[in-house]
């Protein structure tokens, strides 16, 4: 629709600024070009050099970006510690075994003495989470910044995070309220391609009758994994530190670890997905880059709203 001659200046200038709220809340690709030019290389070297003493840690930057954005949104609340008076996300049953805050810790330091308050928490974990990727074997992909910290964080909003238990209904359901579709949830699955699991999130499916799951697999993890135990696995055994699509090609294998991993070979529809993703490892880059990317954009806070927290672990 027009303006038209009847467009009072009043009303032009309302639009403008409506406008321009809208521009606000977008999220911008090279958003720290002037403010801390550094701030991504900053990132990145302080990620290659945590990796170089624990190869593993960069799962947990990835996981941990996941369980950021999809609790309250990607506002760093995740990395808040808790209070006497308030338990946080970090400190919720799921997340107890997150690991690599003090990596979180040390690449905020170096911000901040290179760009006294400019960079917040929720781009440093974005820009940590690619970094990650790309350390493993991933595409470099381009992320949007922008995002400001939030000040709130409470164990009880983990329960929205997907358990290894959850059918494809259900993650489904899960990922379309955050915004994401089903594709998505699959292409976004793959992070399993990296990374270890404690036996205790599995180990229903070795001792019971699972049909969906290769007996020959069943039989290495029960030998890992011995009853009463919480040893930890490799979620993609074949390359457990390579970003490659050998998680696609275990499910078709029936070798997917947890129940929500098997469960998207459920119908017709999602196989064909996880096919796609299983032969063509470029597709799986390509299609990975751009699902973590429009996660990153799960509830978040710019412009005013929100701040740039000087230290990770505390509101200002």
């Amino acid at each position: 629709m027009g303006w038209g001659r009847g467009a009072t200046p009043v009303a032009l200038v309302v639009a403008l600024c409506l406008s321009s709220l809208g521009a606000d809340a977008q999220l911008k690709v090279g958003y720290y070009s002037y403010s801390c030019p550094a701030a991504e290389l900053i990132v990145r070297e302080e990620v290659e050099k945590a990796l170089k003493d624990d190869p593993g840690v960069g799962a947990d930057l990835l996981r941990m970006h996941f369980h950021d954005c999809f609790v309250r949104g990607c506002d760093g609340s995740v990395l808040i510690d808790s209070t006497e008076d308030n338990t946080a996300e970090k400190d919720a049953q799921v997340n107890l075994t997150l690991e690599g805050f003090e990596i979180i810790d040390a690449i905020k330091e170096k911000l901040e003495a290179a760009c006294k308050g400019v960079v917040s928490c929720a781009d440093l974990l974005a820009f940590a989470a690619r970094a990650s990727v790309v350390h493993y074997g991933g595409i470099h992909y381009r992320v949007p910044a922008g995002r400001k910290d939030g000040t709130v964080s409470k164990e009880g909003d983990t329960s929205i995070l997907p358990s290894p238990a959850l059918d494809l209904t259900e993650l489904t359901k899960l990922f379309i309220s955050k915004g994401l579709s089903q594709n998505d949830m699959i292409t976004l699955s793959g992070a399993h391609t990296v990374g270890i699991a404690h036996c205790d999130a599995f180990t229903d499916r070795l001792y019971d009758i699972d049909e969906t799951l290769d007996e020959k697999y069943a039989v290495a993890l029960r030998k890992q994994c011995p009853p009463g135990s919480n040893n930890t696995v490799s979620m993609d055994p074949k390359s457990p530190q390579r970003f490659d699509n050998h998680y696609y090609r275990s499910l078709l294998q029936n070798r997917g670890l947890f129940s929500s991993d098997q469960t998207l070979l459920s119908t017709q529809g999602t196989t064909t997905q996880v096919k796609r993703l299983a032969s063509n490892y470029k597709r799986f880059q390509r299609k990975f880059a751009a699902a973590i990317v429009k996660m990153g954009e799960i509830g978040i806070l710019t412009g005013s709203e929100g701040e740039v927290r000087a230290n990770c672990r505390r509101i200002n």
